[in-house]
């Protein structure tokens, strides 16, 4: 029985806390060992593992492709090479079944690590993607593969490189040891101009053994596949029969250069090269530069241990003079040092403890997993994502070279505040609102409409690429508060994080905003609940009263793009009042495990006397209301969230 990976690797589950020291940029030495991917070590060669339970194990020539048996195999014969050697290469066509629920979501497919690690779970899957594209879009084409670095991306790779040249490609490009942050892939894919490439990330989600994996395609100006490749993909993964592989062996990911077999070349790329060129064109650096370097300015960047670890010094240290004691757990790990890579209040409390403490910076920041969120703080202040991509757009044209002739349009996620909205309509730009899904963006930014965009869930980005993007969002704040300051002389009081948010609500008024996610749900108990709310929205009309709030509208919000006309539905039930406030129910996607619900609410506060309260205080009779009106403890039985943002 043939099998592209297979392995029974256990290592015991370990809990989510990092090290006792936050300010350290090595994991915590007590802790259980991990491959770290920090470029310095190199001493983990990169080979798929087997597992003893495979009592048979053949060679196919040359090739470190293992065909093992297991009766747990999907599999029911050996690869058996075809005749098609057009790129000078022996290809094999190793036989497979399907799989159920290779189903791809709004960020790819997600699973543990244990379901990717089946015999052919993921092979199939590439296999699949590639049966779903036209050939020009890939035969004799050019395609970038990285990752975040978390355990089996190693692995993963190799399994993809293979499949790749057994289905024609004529080259890929692989960040070194496999790394490449999601936005750094985008920016790749546009800069070599490449068809499109395949990202190995569960994003915010925990890695290790016992944890996440996932994988997307992303096309070739940089975005998310469409659905209708998706689609396309899951509808393939449920009748494949053979999976194409090159007979090569292993590729060394870990020295920069060029390897070619017959005509297939797989060129090992410098991860940060290409991404921080493009920042340097974006952004004035010497202004950055010449915040980070005063002595009254201090700035930490949290990197949890994730993708950005390999980003934050050549950028922020080497290229605009931070110190490097500012960068907090810089290196990368397979594990995120046992932490979840998720830059919110909950999960980032190694920095949340620092910036709200004694002497704390002035600036704090954080990216999650892949390096395409962010989370932005000041001494004593957290921004919400919300807010930050209000602040960005009102401040973009004065303080970021590349918008200097001002943003195209604006966007937002339907449960992101409306803070957007506001900053829209007063600089008179077009403005969109699309469902939760960077891949929406994108359709807008290729046609010439959209110029900065974000998401409620800790995402902001612009057109310079066609993924959010962490990195850019520090270094659009940094350049906001750089510009604010640039006049002011050492001893002077500088406009610090809190006056630049202070003083754009004194302008716009305050949305009121918090998210509370319900995580790994029970999915059969989460369904029923969004059927009931959509049941009471079927039911709802204009001016139904909830309390002191209003009806102004109920709906399963529907989305049609303007630019080609393909409709989303059923994307969230929303609860709109009359004094604007709103309640909005999700079912996320993101997760590998059971469902995630989430409940937005929001509430608009001109009254500037009233902007200093705290969010959870001002929404608390909204809170209230969404609970009840949901029946959440009633149908899944928590009594509170897992996080609340």
């Amino acid at each position: 029985m043939a099998a592209l990976y297979a392995s029974t690797t256990h290592v015991k589950s370990a809990a989510f806390s990092r090290s006792s020291s936050s300010h350290s940029n090595e994991p915590n030495s007590s802790a259980k060992p991990t491959r770290s991917l920090s470029f310095l070590n190199f001493s983990n060669p990169i080979c798929p593992a087997l597992s003893s339970k495979f009592n048979k194990s053949i060679s196919v020539g040359s090739s470190p492709l293992t065909i093992t048996a297991s009766s747990s195999s999907p599999s029911s014969s050996s690869p058996t090479a075809v005749a098609d050697e057009s790129q000078g290469l022996k290809i094999k066509s190793v036989p497979t079944k399907p799989f159920e629920g290779q189903k791809t979501g709004t960020s790819g497919l997600r699973k543990k690590v244990k379901v990717f690690m089946e015999e052919n779970y993921l092979a199939n899957w590439i296999q699949s993607l590639f049966n779903s594209l036209p050939p020009e879009d890939y035969v004799n084409g050019v395609l970038v593969l990285g990752g975040d670095g978390r355990y089996f991306n190693r692995e993963a790779a190799q399994i993809i490189i293979k499949i790749a040249a057994g289905n024609g490609v004529g080259k890929i490009l692989v960040g070194k040891e496999g790394i490449l942050s999601t936005p750094a892939v985008s920016a790749v894919i546009r800069k070599r101009k490449a068809n499109g490439g395949f990202i190995m990330s569960a994003s915010h989600n925990p890695g290790g053994p016992e944890y996440d994996w996932g994988i997307k395609f992303n096309y070739s100006s940089g975005q998310p596949a469409p659905e209708s490749i998706t689609d396309k993909i899951y509808g393939n993964t449920l009748s494949i029969s053979e999976i194409k592989v090159a007979d090569i062996p292993d590729v060394d990911l870990t020295r920069l250069g060029i390897t070619k077999y017959g005509n297939f070349i797989v060129e090992v790329v410098d991860p940060v090269a290409d991404y921080l060129e493009l920042m340097e064109n974006v952004f004035d650096f010497s202004l950055i530069r010449s915040l980070l370097s005063r002595p009254d300015f201090s700035f930490v960047f949290d990197a949890m241990h994730a993708v950005t670890g390999a980003y934050a010094k050549p950028i922020f240290v080497d290229k605009l003079g931070a110190s490097p004691n500012s960068i907090l757990n810089g290196v990368p790990l397979e594990d995120f040092g046992h932490g979840h890579p998720d830059p919110n209040l909950t999960y980032a409390k190694d920095l949340v403890d620092i910036m709200y403490g004694e002497n704390a910076p002035d600036f704090g920041a954080a990216s999650d997993g892949d390096g395409d969120r962010n989370m932005i703080l000041g001494r004593g202040f957290f921004v919400t994502p919300s807010d930050s991509v209000a602040l960005i757009a009102a401040n973009a044209q004065d303080a970021i070279p590349y918008f200097g002739a001002g943003p195209k349009g604006l966007a937002r996620s339907m449960p992101t505040s409306g803070a957007l909205d506001r900053v829209a309509q007063k600089l008179s730009l077009p403005f969109y609102e699309v469902p939760t899904g960077w891949k929406f963006f994108g359709n807008l930014m290729d046609a010439g409409k959209l110029s900065i965009c974000g998401e409620e869930s800790f995402g902001t980005g612009s057109d310079h690429i066609r993924e959010k993007d962490g990195i850019w969002a520090v270094l659009a704040w940094l350049s906001i508060i750089a510009y604010r300051n640039k006049d002011k002389r050492p001893g002077e009081e500088l406009v610090s994080v809190s006056d630049v948010v202070n003083q754009h609500w004194a302008t716009y008024g305050r949305n009121f905003f918090s998210r509370y996610d319900y995580e790994e749900c029970e999915s059969e108990s989460a369904n029923k609940m969004i059927e009931y709310l959509r049941d009471l929205v079927s039911k709802s009309k204009e001016g139904d009263k909830y309390g002191s709030y209003v009806l102004q509208l109920a709906d399963d919000y529907n989305y049609t793009d303007p630019v080609d006309g393909s409709v989303a539905s059923k994307q969230g039930v929303r609860f709109v009042f009359t004094d604007g406030s709103r309640i909005i129910f999700r079912l996320s996607g993101t997760g590998s495990a059971g469902a995630t619900i989430r409940v937005y609410i929001e509430q608009f506060e001109p009254d500037a006397s009233k902007h200093i309260l705290d969010a959870q205080a001002a929404l608390k009779p909204l809170i209230d209301l969404a609970l009840s009106l949901s029946k959440l403890q009633e149908f899944t039985g928590r009594e509170k969230p897992t996080v609340i943002t």
